[in-house]
């Protein structure tokens, strides 16, 4: 077991925004590649959820919770430092780790942006669904769908 890890449960509201590539230097530093070009559902929460690896090593079964220290971008990835965490060889057994972080801890969109989590459930409620259809342009920006242009329906 990885000390900087605590076994938990994954929040309802668990939103997967990136996986653990490698370690980063020799401090226990990781390095992550987020699943959105401007990252700021990991900065927004210093407590990430992670889940082992779909394949190859399982350093873990379950979900564990991780702490984080310190977290900033590097080139088109994200390194951080894991509290409780200064050892290299502990860094490398959590590659391929899926990061989730919960809904709740994004930050808060501006006026008429959205998070494309939050339009999935939209889609689900019949009002929603048929505006949603007369949207003519999306754009993914900030890891938010944003609508450039709709129909207006009379």
């Amino acid at each position: 077991m990885i000390a900087a890890l605590e076994p938990t449960e994954l929040p309802a509201d668990a939103v997967e925004v990136g996986r653990v590539l490698d370690a980063w230097g020799v401090k226990g530093w990781i390095k992550v590649m987020p699943y959105s070009a401007s990252p700021e559902s990991l900065f927004s929460s210093r407590r990430w959820f992670l889940l082992p690896p779909d394949r190859g090593a399982r350093p873990f079964e379950g979900t564990m919770l991780l702490k984080v220290s310190q977290a900033k971008e590097h080139g088109d990835s994200v390194v951080a430092l894991p509290h409780e965490m200064s050892d290299r060889n502990a860094a490398e057994a959590l590659k391929g780790c899926r990061i989730y972080v919960p809904r709740s801890s994004f930050p808060t969109p501006a006026e008429d942006e959205y998070y494309w989590v939050d339009l999935i459930d939209a889609a689900t409620d019949e009002i929603n669904f048929y505006a949603l259809q007369f949207y003519n342009d999306f754009d993914m920006v900030n890891n938010r769908w944003v609508v450039q242009s709709a129909t207006v329906i009379g």
